[in-house]
């Protein structure tokens, strides 16, 4: 009798130590999983972020890394969204410009910037003269822009120089999301070849997604040998690039004043309603 009542204890210990463990663990990814999606950006206050990598990609366009407070850290920017960037221009006046990282919470750890600078831009000045170790102040999430999974049956989107960044950022969660079927059609203006930013990336896109993604070159002076488009985006390239009007699609835009207002007009020509389009 004593001999049974020891096993029967011994079972109800070991079961009590199984629960107790397994709580530890299911805590313990519950802790991890909040932690790592909660997300590094005060939309309030700047917050600063250390650079540690910087690879120039062209003359004047590089891409910057900047690492997040833990490995598993996450920046936590909404799809579509962009984040304020605080700097100082070439006469130490503050400047405060958006921008949208390439990167999305998937990549754990770390965000990216792909900048282009210009000769007298303000915030080019400050990302030009930004090294190594050097922090970078960020606000955010910011923007209009909302998104979920297989809320529309195809996307078309017309971008100019870097009004390419929320496209990409768009299309790379959209195909890498495995419950989202969603297809992508984007146009992407340029004035020369070595314009084009992150255009291994979009071609690296189209051939792993062929049946879903698709890019559209369009060059203002083109090389000698060149089978995209030329000269500016025209009625007819959208006809034939993107998605034909309906309530299930929708057109996003992002690039200089000039050209948002040339596509608002091709669109609505075209019959795309307000509702069909979206502008960064």
């Amino acid at each position: 009798m004593d001999l049974e009542f020891l096993q029967s204890m011994d079972i109800q210990i070991l079961v009590g130590v199984a629960v107790a463990a397994l709580a530890i663990v299911v805590g313990a990814v519950y802790l991890f999983a909040s932690t790592k999606s909660k997300g590094c950006l005060d939309p309030e206050n700047f917050k600063e972020f250390k650079l540690v990598k910087r690879q120039q990609l062209s003359h004047n366009v590089a891409k910057f890394t900047f690492e997040l407070p833990t490995p598993t850290s996450v920046l936590g920017l909404p799809i579509g969204q962009h984040i304020s960037c605080r700097g100082k221009d070439s006469q130490g006046e503050e400047v405060i410009k958006p921008y949208t990282p390439t990167t999305l919470d998937s990549d754990v750890g770390y965000f990216e910037l792909v900048i282009k600078m210009y000769p007298q831009g303000r915030m080019s000045h400050h990302f030009r003269e930004l090294r190594v170790g050097d922090y970078l102040a960020v606000k955010g999430p910011k923007g209009r822009f909302r998104y979920q999974p297989g809320e529309v049956r195809a996307f078309g989107m017309i971008a100019g120089g870097s009004g390419i960044t929320p496209m990409f950022q768009v299309a790379r969660a959209i195909l890498e999301n495995l419950k989202d079927t969603t297809n992508v059609h984007l146009i992407y203006a340029n004035v020369t070849y070595e314009d084009i930013l992150l255009k291994e990336e979009l071609d690296s896109l189209a051939a792993k997604y062929p049946g879903r993604f698709k890019v559209y070159y369009v060059l203002n002076q083109p090389p000698e040998v060149w089978d995209g488009g030329v000269g500016f985006v025209s009625k007819e390239m959208i006809q034939t690039q993107c998605p034909a009007p309906a309530p299930d699609i929708r057109v996003l835009r992002c690039g200089p004043p000039p050209m948002n207002k040339a596509m608002t007009g091709h669109l609505d020509a075209l019959g795309y309603s307000p509702d069909m389009q979206f502008q960064f």
